[in-house]
């Protein structure tokens, strides 16, 4: 069994789902009464999330691989980043890790593939739906991606960071959001909608909505992460 390595804390709402989903998963698979080997680096959100605003993505390669190493000298055997948003920087961050990296849009990608998905919604803080390394990836297997309006992106964000994160989930906040999903599902043609940021399943609870599915990209990460530590 391998050693997984979690870089958590941005946000901590969703690092714990992660946490017990790995085990919840793994001991479904798993049923002699043991858990996986997991080592957790719960970081500063705040000061990752202020480089990646500041556009300094040199610095934000340089914090993360800071981690990451301590991971590795921990003894993990693979890691990822418990989070959509610093996978802006994921390609070069898995060139210089010491340790293999598992990327939550790869991740999300294959399973749309899987579902023969061509025409996607995405929500996520702003620098996910502004940024382009979920389109980049998605392209390249022939699905488009679909992202909410400049006042919508704002309204998504300002809800993320202010109450999300923080683990406020208002049904009011929930409501708009899904507002959102109509207007791209009648306007846009979208065939599932993709929560591009991890605490965005703990609102939007629902694997379909309007014969849609609400794709939890937390929830597809760690399918491949049980992978990796059962290889």
């Amino acid at each position: 069994m391998k050693t997984v390595g979690i870089i958590g804390g941005i946000a901590p709402e969703s690092t714990i789902v992660y946490y017990r989903s790995i085990i919840s998963g793994y001991r479904q698979i798993i049923q002699d009464g043991s858990y996986p080997s997991i080592l957790l680096n719960s970081i500063d959100m705040k000061k990752m999330l202020d480089l990646i605003g500041a556009k300094h993505y040199d610095k934000v390669i340089q914090y993360l691989l800071g981690e990451i190493e301590k991971l590795a000298r921990a003894g993990a055997d693979f890691g990822l980043l418990a989070s959509n948003t610093p996978h802006i920087v994921f390609d070069d961050l898995q060139q210089k890790s010491p340790i293999p990296l598992i990327s939550i849009v790869a991740s999300a990608c294959e399973s749309c593939m899987k579902q023969g998905l061509k025409n996607i919604g995405l929500f996520g803080t702003r620098f996910t739906m502004q940024g382009h390394f979920y389109a980049d990836i998605f392209s390249k297997s022939g699905i488009s991606l679909v992202v909410p309006d400049p006042q919508e992106q704002d309204y998504i964000h300002n809800k993320y960071i202010g109450e999300l994160v923080n683990g406020v989930f208002l049904p009011e906040t929930r409501q708009q959001l899904l507002s959102i999903v109509d207007r791209l599902i009648e306007q846009k043609g979208i065939q599932g909608m993709l929560l591009g940021g991890t605490e965005l399943p703990l609102i939007l609870t629902d694997e379909t909505y309007r014969d849609i599915p609400l794709l939890d990209t937390t929830k597809i990460h760690v399918e491949q992460i049980l992978g990796k530590i059962l290889e």
